[in-house]
């Protein structure tokens, strides 16, 4: 759905030379879906009742399980960038939620191996599913050149996000 500040280049935070109006429409469009993937993120949490930092937890500990990765308690704490005392705290309260477990790494046992539990699996499969099935099919619909082009794009986006000696130049040249 189109917008006054979402088409011909309008909306962002700079006038855009006329040249530049469709990359603006692309940056208006990137913001839009944002914004609606952050709805869609405290729905979930709505949903199934906690915060962000336990989703994701959750979420990085079925990633490793699905590549047959192990995580521990160090892995989650560096993944996250919290506390291990917040670490402790999580797990504590995501495995009386019944969606963690811990128990010996089976390999090193000085470490704890955090898995997720079948309860987690149907949560997330039933909270996410659909709306994981739709999102697919609408990246099915593209071409594969297409595909290649956004993927190219993102990629692009998300080093540009990632770069914070840039943020820090920049600064510095507009001083």
């Amino acid at each position: 759905m189109d917008s006054p500040a979402t088409s011909n280049g309008a909306g962002y935070w700079y006038v855009p030379a006329p040249e530049s109006a469709d990359s603006i429409d692309v940056l208006n469009a990137l913001r839009t879906y944002r914004a609606a993937e952050a709805a869609m993120r405290r729905r979930t949490r709505d949903s199934m009742r906690m915060n962000e930092t336990d989703l994701l937890a959750i979420r990085y500990v079925m990633q490793a399980r699905q590549a047959g990765r192990s995580i521990g308690p160090k892995d989650l704490s560096r993944i996250l960038n919290i506390s291990t005392a917040s670490t402790t705290a999580l797990l504590d309260r995501l495995e009386a939620r019944g969606y963690l477990t811990r128990r010996p790494h089976p390999t090193d046992r000085r470490a704890l191996e955090i898995l997720p539990t079948e309860n987690a699996d149907a949560e997330v499969r039933d909270t996410l599913g659909l709306m994981h099935r739709r999102m697919l099919a609408a990246a099915e619909q593209l071409t594969p050149q297409e595909a290649m082009i956004i993927t190219r794009f993102l990629q692009a986006m998300t080093r540009v996000l990632e770069d914070t000696d840039g943020d820090h130049a920049e600064q510095n040249q507009s001083r």
